[in-house]
């Protein structure tokens, strides 16, 4: 079974992340469908498109958006499926909700996406564990290297262009390009804040 246009994929675990681990013991975080940062976004690609080739392959692992393995209540109350269902655990992406691939252990990043590790507050005046609009380049594209940054890079972004994923266990921001308006000198001193929770997931 293969699409016209659009990756077949299925999710890996379950279809949202309800549960992290503290010590020995599962820990339930969320209780409700309607909350979309619950919704697992890693998933394993089933088969490829018929119509164009892309760096993709079967079998690779992708982060995609939220709402493809999603499910929701219309407005008459009744619970749905996301519209990208197709059967069983069998789901439809299309490539622009592809951000993320993993594939022979290294991730690349795809299209205009790149994804920024959040770093630690220095200033505890500020009361603040992380350091607003500031994070250091974890995965890259074309675009930004031909600018001259690079996975490394202390970067500034802009305000509510970044969406929180987890990836390998570490907590990162998803934006575009265009969403990074500056490159800082790095100090040295800049430590990633990633929360233990995240590393539990």
């Amino acid at each position: 079974m293969n699409s016209l246009y659009d990756f077949i994929v299925k999710p890996v675990g379950d279809k949202y992340s309800n549960t992290i681990k503290v010590g020995d013991k599962d820990l339930v975080v969320n209780t409700k469908i309607e909350n979309w940062k619950f919704v697992n976004r890693i998933a394993e690609v089933v088969q490829v498109p018929l119509a164009f080739k892309s760096v993709i392959s079967k079998g690779d692992e992708v982060v995609i958006h939220q709402n493809v393995f999603r499910t929701f209540y219309d407005m008459r109350g009744e619970k749905k499926k996301s519209r990208s269902f197709l059967k069983d655990d069998l789901h439809l992406c299309a490539l622009d909700q592809i951000y993320l691939c993993k594939s022979n252990g290294v991730w690349r990043t795809l299209n205009d996406r790149c994804f920024i590790s959040p770093i630690k507050e220095k200033d505890n005046l500020k009361g603040d564990k992380e350091r607003s609009l500031v994070g250091i380049l974890k995965y890259s594209n074309s675009s930004l290297e031909a600018l001259g940054i690079n996975p490394g890079d202390v970067v500034g972004f802009k305000p509510n262009g970044e969406w929180e994923f987890l990836v390998d266990g570490e907590r990162l921001y998803c934006m575009k390009s265009n969403d990074i308006v500056i490159k800082y000198e790095r100090k040295g001193d800049e430590e990633k804040y990633n929360p233990s929770w995240a590393q539990s997931g």
